[in-house]
């Protein structure tokens, strides 16, 4: 059975291949097709190609066991990668609403191209919606946020396609201001996606609390549980794909210390079985008058 590194580093790999055989094909058409937009399209999935590596960079230090410099492991690189990730994205995102600005003041010159690049094109959004959907579903699956922002590059390139289809059919039919309007809309539309995975990394890096609902999860166990007579101190902290957890609960003072040990150890395993994000969890229990 494949680990999550396994997993991503698979998806992220058919990722690369297609995005090859995509840029050679986008950058050929433009060439011969006279489309400067699919050109531009086969320069963002390059990019693709580059952060796609960044991925399998980033999972193979994630994997690295604890060691005494990085005595809670390595899985931060996770975040590091989706921090970078999500800029990239916006930067590309802007660079698109930029020349999209650019052509709808010069909409006269834009070049009006043969049918190529618009049947590649329309080949482009299918291939990168695939992509789009086979990684954000092993990014769900396993919780990886730098996964997830290579999912959303691969959505922003087929974005990117429509936006070229759009504008090349529109050239096509003497409508050339489309294709700079299609390119602003999805140059907003991206952007917004990654300031969003940005803030989220950022969470991630500051050490952030897990979700309210996995709290009030925990919380509901330790209700349930007759031996625990509640919680005198609660703490939680993302550390990449994973979590750790610090908390105090009471327990009847009456207990022995091997008593107390088994019901901490008890709870430990619950919450683990019922979140499997959460690496490790220290419990401390403190004495309960009845």
């Amino acid at each position: 059975m494949m680990n999550r590194y396994d997993e991503s580093n698979k998806v992220t790999i058919i990722s690369i291949l297609l995005n090859i055989v995509l840029t050679i094909l986008k950058i050929l058409s433009g060439i011969l097709g006279n489309s400067t937009a699919i050109i531009a399209d086969g320069l963002h999935s390059a990019s693709d190609i580059i952060t796609s590596v960044g991925i399998l960079i980033g999972n193979r230090i994630s994997r690295k066991p604890r060691d005494d410099e990085h005595q809670y492991g390595h899985e931060k690189a996770e975040s590091l990668v989706s921090f970078t990730l999500a800029t990239v994205l916006i930067g590309i995102s802007l660079k698109i609403g930029y020349d999209g600005l650019r052509e709808l003041i010069n909409v006269n010159n834009i070049l009006v191209p043969n049918a190529l690049p618009l049947v590649v094109a329309l080949i482009s959004i299918v291939v990168k919606e695939y992509q789009y959907q086979i990684t954000i579903r092993v990014a769900k699956r396993i919780n990886s946020s730098s996964l997830k922002a290579d999912a959303w590059h691969h959505r922003s390139d087929a974005l990117s396609s429509i936006a070229a289809f759009i504008g090349i059919g529109g050239a096509m039919l003497g409508l050339k201001i489309l294709d700079p309007i299609a390119s602003i809309i999805v140059a907003i539309v991206v952007v917004k996606v990654g300031i969003d995975i940005l803030k989220s990394a950022c969470d991630e890096l500051m050490d952030s609390s897990i979700s309210k609902q996995d709290i009030s999860k925990i919380k509901s166990l330790v209700d349930s549980n007759e031996k625990i007579y509640g919680i005198k101190d609660f703490k939680s902290r993302k550390y990449g794909s994973v979590a750790y957890i610090d908390m105090s609960i009471f327990i009847d003072k009456s207990k022995t210390l091997e008593e107390a040990h088994d019901i901490a150890d008890n709870l430990e395993h619950t919450i683990i079985l019922g979140l499997s994000y959460v690496k490790e969890i220290n419990i401390h229990t403190e004495p309960y008058k009845k």
